[in-house]
Order: structure tokens, then C-alpha cells, then sequence
């Protein structure tokens, strides 16, 4: 199922307030990250649009300047940063009519890979300056949080419970900073060698009025994008920003090797599904630890830990103005 998409909306040059947020943190030059954000600003203030950078001063204060932002009369927020930076942006743009741009700072950048947007700030904003204003819809997780407080956040790249989310939970900051994509690999390798790949439940409605369907798997991912960029590329087939539903690949399987495997084709493009790794699309899931299997199940969205079980997945229709190229549309 694919959602309709507004795509008559004024491009990308009809912007007229836009206010940059930064990370000064994010990614591995961030030491540059000034400069870069200097250049992205002169590509807009000589296309004529009022534009102001603000910088975060610690996780979470994103928020803050983007509902200042909104305030001001901003009509486009342009997240300057990695997918996490876009992350923290779009909890306040869901739901309202101010739009989202990526320009893309950050080590890991997957909505902007997507997106096809280069990583020079300045081209990136080149390519914002001629964009379409898409509304899209997206992902929400619904999980626990550290202190057993229910919580949701929205994604546009991908939501998981299981391995995944234990790698996010072992990248220390500065490390990635400094080694980038290497960190994860080097963790991944390690998860896949000595981590024990605990069932859950997940309960899936694939549509309306059908009934819920109980799988016990050991990892769900949720995947919102097509392209990740770098290695893993196409990680997920059919996945897409405009699936009106969730894509969903479940490992069925606590064998270390299948999942070597599937990586394996991910890599080399050649993606097969099985009984073991399934690839569905559904409207929603629940998942719950199995009874009789304690263990940890940690969440993640958009690369950025959450918490743990229970935690439910659904797509809110018509979320979000996002800034598309043009060369995307056609995805």
C-alpha cells in the first residue's frame, strides 16, 4: 500500500525564512562544521532568503530552537547534521506544516543518501534551492523508556528492536566521530560473534480487519528509505518514504549464520527471503518479551537508542513536509 502524496506543493525556492540547525558535534570534521555552515548560508542569502544558523549546546536542545524557529515565521527548518540531528528536528516539525530540510553533516546521513543529496553543504543546498515540498507520511515508535516511562518518537529512515538496537547502544560518541562507518562494523562483527539473539513476540495486523498474526523473532526492522548510501545500500526492497504501510523484514531465527547471510546479500544485491527472514508489509506491530525468555531487548529509531520491550510500530499518515529533490520525486 502506498499513501498519496501532496507533490503540488510551491518548490523548494519559494522559501522565504529558514533557520539552519546544527550539530557542532556531528561527524567526523566536525572541527570544519563552522565553515560548512557558513557556506550553505551564502548559497541561500545570495538566492535572496533570510537565513540565521543556530547551533545546539547539548542532545535534546533541538527542540528548543526549532519551536524559536517556528516562532520567528520560519517556513523551512534545515537540519545540518547527521540522521540523528534530523531525528531530534522531526519530533517538532511532525504533525505541522513547517518544512524539513537535510543537509547532510553528519557520519551516518541515510535520509540524505536517500534523498540524493551530495555532501558538500554548499551542492546540498543547491539542490534544497530547487526542491518540491512533499508531504510524507511516518514512522512512529511507541517503547519504554530507561526508567519504565512510555514514550514515542517518529522516524524517517528506520525503526528496530533486537541487535541493531544493542550495536547503537555500544557506539561511544567520540569513537564514532573519529573512525565513522569502521565503528560499526568492527561492533556489528562482534555482535554477530558473541551475541545470544533473544526471541520476542511481535504481533503483527498486515491489514484492516484481518487477524493479528504471532511471530517470535529475534530482530524487526522498520525501514522507511530505499537507498542507505555506502555499503548496505538497498538494504530493505520496496522500502520507501512513500509506503503507506511498514516494511518490515522479521529474523525468525536465533542462528548467527542466517544472519551472516542475509548480510552477506545485502551486500552483493541479492536479497532472498525465507521462512527464517521474512519480509512483510503491515500497519502495525507489537512486540513483547517471550515468557520464559528474560533478557534485554533494546529499540532504536533513526540510530538513535530508545529503550526497551514493549514497543509498538505504526505509520502516521500525512506527517510531514519534507524538502525533496528532484531527481528523488521519481523514487
Amino acid at each position: 500500500m502506498r499513501t498519496s502524496i501532496d507533490t503540488a506543493s510551491r518548490p523548494g525556492h519559494g522559501m522565504r525564512r529558514v533557520a539552519l540547525i546544527y550539530n557542532p558535534a556531528s561527524g567526523q570534521i566536525s572541527n570544519h562544521s563552522a565553515a560548512r555552515i557558513k557556506s550553505a548560508l551564502a548559497v541561500l542569502h545570495a538566492a535572496g532568503i533570510d537565513a540565521e544558523a543556530m547551533q545546539t549546546t547539548a542532545p535534546g536542545t533541538a527542540a528548543a530552537l526549532v519551536r524559536e524557529s517556528i516562532r520567528l515565521g520560519c517556513d523551512t527548518i534545515l537540519a545540518c547534521g547527521g540522521d540523528g540531528t534530523v531525528h531530534e528536528v522531526l519530533q517538532t516539525l511532525a504533525g505541522g506544516p513547517t518544512a524539513l530540510g537535510v543537509v547532510p553533516l553528519g557520519t551516518a546521513n541515510a535520509l540524505a543518501a536517500d534523498l540524493g543529496l551530495p555532501l558538500s553543504p554548499a551542492k546540498a543546498m543547491q539542490k534544497l534551492l530547487t526542491a518540491t515540498r512533499v508531504r510524507i507520511p511516518v514512522g512512529r515508535i511507541h517503547y519504554l523508556d530507561n526508567e519504565g516511562v512510555e514514550r514515542s518518537r517518529f522516524f524517517t529512515v528506520a525503526a528496530g528492536i533486537g541487535a541493531d538496537a544493542l550495536l547503537m547502544s555500544r557506539l561511544d560518541a567520540k569513537l564514532k566521530r573519529r573512525f565513522g562507518y569502521a565503528l560499526y562494523a568492527v561492533e556489528g562483527l562482534r555482535i554477530l560473534a558473541t551475541h545470544s539473539f533473544p526471541l520476542f513476540r511481535a504481533t503483527f495486523v498486515e491489514r484492516d480487519g484481518c487477524e493479528p498474526r504471532v511471530e517470535e523473532t529475534s530482530q524487526l526492522l522498520a525501514v522507511r528509505i530505499r537507498n542507505f548510501g555506502g555499503m548496505l545500500h538497498h538494504l530493505v526492497p520496496g522500502a520507501t518514504l512513500r509506503n503507506g504501510t511498514l516494511r518490515l523484514v522479521a529474523f525468525k531465527t536465533r542462528n548467527r549464520f542466517d544472519y551472516m547471510r542475509f548480510l552477506a546479500a545485502v551486500l552483493l544485491k541479492r536479497h532472498t527471503f525465507s521462512k527464517n527472514i521474512e519480509l512483510l508489509d503491515a500497519l502495525s506491530v507489537e512486540c513483547h518479551d517471550c515468557e520464559g525468555l528474560p533478557g534485554c531487548v533494546f529499540a532504536e529509531a533513526d540510530g538513535e537508542l530508545l529503550g526497551n520491550l514493549p514497543v509498538r510500530l505504526e505509520i502516521v499518515p500525512d506527517a510531514l513536509t519534507l524538502l525533496v529533490p528532484n531527481r528523488a520525486r521519481r523514487g
